[in-house]
């Protein structure tokens, strides 16, 4: 598949009111979304790709592992596309040395994965029991990585919470989680923490709150509605807070590491510049997303906009309180500055325009309706995979600026940005991939000549994966995974090519040069797409057999008797 490049054209430029007064180096007012920067990035800049433990592991039961909520949602009818499961997935359990070689042939100078809690503490309680082969596990993956140089950056928590934790306390709607999660983190430290300097303590907990505890889409697939996202995470950033300050105050002195969460955030475009109320949605839009979580960890509180809105919307409601719970002074100060670096997760962006949802007593708000916005999406904008997912590359390095402006410029590192592909055959020449990095690895590389302390990059992500409600029909991967071959073999796409000039040359050398990557990675992934070829072909006769066939007998069928009725007719 080529996608064609996506035009835009010179007369949307936005503004940002609110960052212009501090952002001397960037202008919110100039949106040139076709040049294309040639140059390379610092020195010491750090590439990498990711993968998550439920999404690659498999092994769900094995060697003493116990239930996570992603276990039990995904094994519910109707829960996931096709009904579809994380059991095996990649078998990434069984691979390490494999996966390793694939990192190293890739010249990656990092690898980011989440632990398993489960894996580690079957029942999330520490008290219960400890699984050393859990231990052992994510011993000999992190001394493997660091054997071929690769540094490891380990999230603790990507979305598996343990089952018994969800069962027994309603799992992240209950405060309990807080001192949970603390000792697990605290394990993770005690066992791992001598050769891993980067801890994640979050994924996307947006996601967490908002699909597993408002819409259900995600396990455990509650739709607590106008308050369970809310309380979800509120228990969230207060136990990022309690474990930034456990490994402040008893790891950091000896292990010499940094503790940061990783938020993920789509950027908001207001629709049309001269209207007041499109700009203040957009700034909503954006700090109802990564705002949630950032601004309670860089400065104490939720951002006044989420208070203001969620707080009119519940007494319209008649309720005494807002429903978004609210820190104490004690715990603003506690929660501030807790954040050694900041993990970015970016995708795709949307235009945003002002609407008003009514909220009154008969009416019930939600995470959605509180933000009195619309999203829109430009027609033009190449969409190769997900249906959410739109190659956007001007967008992240606004976000990128904003994140500088609103949060005193921290240190970031990039843990998720790819685009996926939803194909019924397999297609390793992955042209629209290669020019999805191209463009957002660009845009990121400008954000840095702006002044934003991006310190890596993380590719998401390594492999195909289980992608969470959407099973495997939807492929991230720079190396293919063939899910239907028990032994999950990994293969190459073009991307894989690309991506590895990119990290060698440290960025974008010359016009000519790229062009060249380009050719080159297509050209060998159509001699190694023959490999692969006979896939789509034996799903396409089997089609043909099932439906075609059957169809074309039926015709036969029908004809034959139209016509023997035409000769009786004839006849009589």
């Amino acid at each position: 598949i080529m996608l064609p490049r996506c035009a835009f054209s010179v007369c949307h430029v936005f503004v940002l009111v609110l960052c212009l007064s501090s952002a001397e180096d960037f202008d919110w007012t100039k949106n040139d979304h076709s040049s294309f920067y040639y140059g390379t990035f610092p020195a010491g800049f750090s590439w990498g790709a990711g993968s998550s433990a439920y999404q690659t592991e498999g092994a769900w039961d094995k060697d003493g592992k116990g239930l996570s909520i992603w276990d039990v949602f995904s094994h519910k009818k109707g829960k996931i596309q096709r009904n579809e499961t994380g059991d095996s997935s990649c078998e990434g359990y069984h691979k390490v040395k494999d996966d390793v070689s694939l990192m190293k042939e890739l010249k990656l100078n990092h690898y980011r994965f989440s632990i398993s809690w489960p894996r580690l503490i079957p029942t999330g309680i520490k008290s219960d029991h400890i699984n050393e082969k859990g231990i052992q596990y994510y011993d000999e993956l992190i001394n493997h990585l660091l054997e071929n140089q690769i540094t490891p950056i380990v999230t603790l928590y990507h979305w598996d919470l343990p089952q018994v934790l969800q069962e027994k306390y309603g799992g992240w709607q209950n405060i309990s989680m807080v001192n949970h999660f603390n000792e697990y983190a605290n394990l993770c430290f005690e066992r791992f923490g001598n050769r891993v300097k980067y801890w994640i303590t979050f994924n996307n907990p947006w996601s967490v709150a908002v699909e597993g505890y408002e819409t259900g889409e995600h396990a455990p697939g509650l739709k607590l509605r106008g308050t369970g996202a809310y309380r979800a995470a509120h228990h969230i950033i207060k136990a990022h807070a309690k474990v930034w300050h456990s490994y402040d105050t008893q790891w950091r002195g000896k292990q010499k590491g940094l503790v940061g969460i990783s938020l993920s955030g789509d950027w908001g475009e207001p629709v049309d510049i001269s209207n007041q109320k499109d700009i203040e949605a957009a700034e909503r839009y954006v700090q109802f997303y990564v705002g949630w979580f950032a601004t309670p960890i860089f400065h104490g509180d939720y951002p006044q906009v989420m208070k203001d809105f969620i707080g009119r919307k519940s007494v319209q409601q008649g309720l005494g309180t807002s429903r978004l719970p609210s820190f104490s002074p004690q715990e603003k100060s506690y929660i501030k500055g807790t954040c050694d670096f900041l993990g970015i997760g970016h995708f795709t962006t949307r235009y945003i325009t002002q609407k008003n949802n009514p909220s009154g007593r008969s009416s019930s708000s939600n995470y959605f309706t509180d933000r009195d916005l619309a999203e829109l999406v430009d027609p033009r904008w190449p969409d190769p995979g997900s249906e959410w997912l739109y190659s956007v590359p001007w967008g992240f390095r606004r976000l990128l600026n904003f994140v500088k402006t609103q949060y005193g410029n921290p240190m970031v590192y990039v843990t998720e940005n790819g685009v996926s592909e939803k194909m019924l055959c397999t297609e390793l020449c992955d042209d629209w991939r290669i020019q999805y990095y191209k463009d957002y690895i660009n845009e990121m590389m400008k954000a840095i000549k702006d002044g934003v302390n991006v310190k890596g990059y993380t590719a998401w992500s390594l492999l195909d994966k289980f992608e969470w409600d959407e099973g495997y029909s939807e492929r991230f991967g720079l190396y293919y995974v063939d899910f239907r071959n028990k032994n999950k073999p990994r293969y190459p796409k073009a991307s894989v090519q690309f991506y590895k000039r990119i990290i060698s040359a440290n960025g974008f050398p010359s016009q000519r040069e790229v062009e060249n990557w380009r050719r080159k990675a297509v050209e060998t992934c159509s001699s190694s797409n023959q490999l692969l070829a006979a896939d789509p072909l034996t799903s396409h006769m089997e089609m043909v057999t099932e439906i075609v066939v059957p169809t074309v007998c039926t015709l036969s069928i029908l004809l034959s008797a139209i016509f023997l009725m035409f000769l009786l007719r004839r006849r009589n």
